[in-house]
């Protein structure tokens, strides 16, 4: 029975007009073309940027139609919350996640709702994210970060701006290799991207530029990029067996590769197989570090750009932290204000910036639309985040305080989700938001950030989001004298 339902399972890119019975309601851009769709003023190298274009003109459900490829878009907060709904909707494997398969298989981001790997890795690897784990990745995020600043101090005394967003990627790279796989990529020793950087890169914007293509054409018009994506995932695949076989020949210390290795299922006895494991640790070198180092890039350039919330930000770390040379695990969570600077980049730019939503049988949502068993919908995230009937008018401008402890109790649920949402929401939440917030805290104790004032924000797109070419000149601070006055952050709601 059971093989009898996965086969019949819909397979590969599912057009809306399967699923969605009354596709008219829905508004699409003007000026479609036959055959072509929706392609005018459209760039394959910023979709995500040109949705948002759209969804400001169409409203809070629209379509977008490519070469025979329909999508439902939405951003709706109302809409949004029904397909956060667990007993109505699943996630949905497809676009640009779909594409990775190939190289991250029934990884954790990648697997099929119905795919068993799925639930005995996360069941397995669910310990590793607990409290008591995380204070063991603390004292490495550290050593990790005083890579960085050894870095930007030398950088500075020679009097260079620094690669922002090629830096967090060192530093994020190196923080998941080496807290989950004890692997060492030598980031910050290179004077170019680690090769397994740029192969990252490479098959993620593969995976974006796949979905732009008619398939029928895309072995003609991609053979080339075919090739170099296949390239990439061998590397990746390389890389990754090496870091198995040389913890097979030694011992770890508890990390996610050794509960890959050792942990049995606690209730079926099952355990990964060689093949999931290296699905896995791919899995979490990508999303472990490239939306961590997304959202760490942000939220500098929105510091460099706002020097009141810089100040406001480095006083709290002041207090907080005191002289103390290296924070420990708790004083982290004590920085609410940098949290909400974090929290506040995440919101205007999720790394991450949609997720798919299937319906699990045949629903209506929002009361107008319906849709069939397995129907699909992208949730924009982005333009969520930006829905100003919960966000305001002033929705694009950046104000931490919205995160206040007053603030995010007085908002509806569903309207925040950087991290996706449901049972398939990001695993390593906590570790990422820990690394990020003290990450944030070390810089703005050592340095005054000025930005160029030349530059504008740009926003690369490879399935995740990107400062391009940002680059921030630093200043280091003066020793804090102890009769500094601090502004106090409980007046604003914590």
């Amino acid at each position: 029975m059971a093989e009898t339902t996965v086969a019949a399972l819909p397979k590969g890119f599912r057009s809306a007009e399967l699923g969605w019975p009354e596709l008219h309601r829905i508004p699409h851009p003007p000026r479609r073309v036959p055959l072509i769709g929706d392609v005018l003023g459209a760039n394959v190298r910023s979709p995500v940027q040109d949705s948002m274009r759209f969804g400001r003109r169409l409203g809070p459900i629209f379509r977008r139609k490519a070469f025979g490829k329909e999508i439902v878009f939405v951003w709706g907060a109302d809409l949004a919350a029904e397909l956060a709904d667990e007993s109505r909707f699943a996630k949905h494997v497809g676009l640009g996640v779909a594409n990775l398969r190939p190289v991250a298989g029934d990884g954790l981001f990648t697997a099929y709702n119905h795919e068993p790997n799925w639930q005995l890795a996360h069941d397995v690897l669910a310990p590793g994210f607990s409290r008591e784990a995380m204070e063991g990745y603390h004292p490495m995020m550290l050593a990790v970060t005083e890579r960085l600043t050894d870095r930007w101090d030398r950088e500075q005394a020679a009097g260079h701006s620094v690669d922002v967003a090629g830096d967090m990627t060192k530093l994020t790279l190196e923080t998941i290799a080496r807290t989950g796989f004890g692997h060492d990529f030598g980031s910050f020793e290179r004077s170019r991207p680690h090769p397994f950087v740029n192969a990252m890169v490479g098959t993620l914007t593969y995976a974006q530029r796949l979905n732009a293509v008619p398939a029928p054409l895309a072995p003609l018009l991609m053979r080339g990029a075919s090739r170099r994506n296949e390239a990439d995932m061998a590397y990746l695949n390389r890389t990754v067996d090496a870091v198995v076989r040389s913890r097979q020949s030694s011992s770890g210390d508890g990390d996610l590769l050794d509960r890959m290795l050792e942990t049995a299922h606690p209730e079926t006895g099952e355990r990964l197989t060689p093949e999931n494991i290296r699905r896995q640790v791919i899995t979490f070198l990508i999303a472990g570090h490239e939306t961590t180092s997304g959202a760490l890039s942000f939220a500098l350039h929105y510091l460099s750009r706002h020097p009141d919330v810089a100040e406001r930000a480095r006083a709290e770390v002041d207090r907080v932290w005191g002289d103390t040379d290296r924070p420990g695990y708790d004083q982290v969570a004590k920085l609410r204000y940098v949290r909400r600077v974090l929290d506040e980049s995440l919101r205007l730019w999720p790394t991450a910036p949609a997720f798919a939503r299937e319906a699990r049988q045949d629903t209506v949502l929002g009361g107008v639309h319906p849709m069939r068993q397995s129907a699909w919908a992208l949730v924009l995230t982005v333009m969520l985040h930006r829905d100003p009937d919960v966000w305001g008018a002033d929705a694009e401008k950046f104000d931490p305080d919205r995160f206040d402890a007053k603030a995010v109790r007085a908002r509806p649920a569903h309207t925040f989700k950087p991290f996706g949402t449901g049972a398939r929401a990001c695993i390593g939440r906590q570790f990422a938001l820990h690394e990020a917030t003290l990450v944030l805290g070390m810089l703005l104790r050592r340095y005054e950030l000025r930005a160029d004032p030349d530059y504008r924000l740009r926003v690369t797109e490879r399935l995740t989001l990107m400062p391009e070419g940002l680059r921030l000149h630093l200043e280091r601070r003066a020793p804090r004298p102890d009769s500094v006055p601090v502004r106090p952050v409980a007046r604003t709601g914590d």
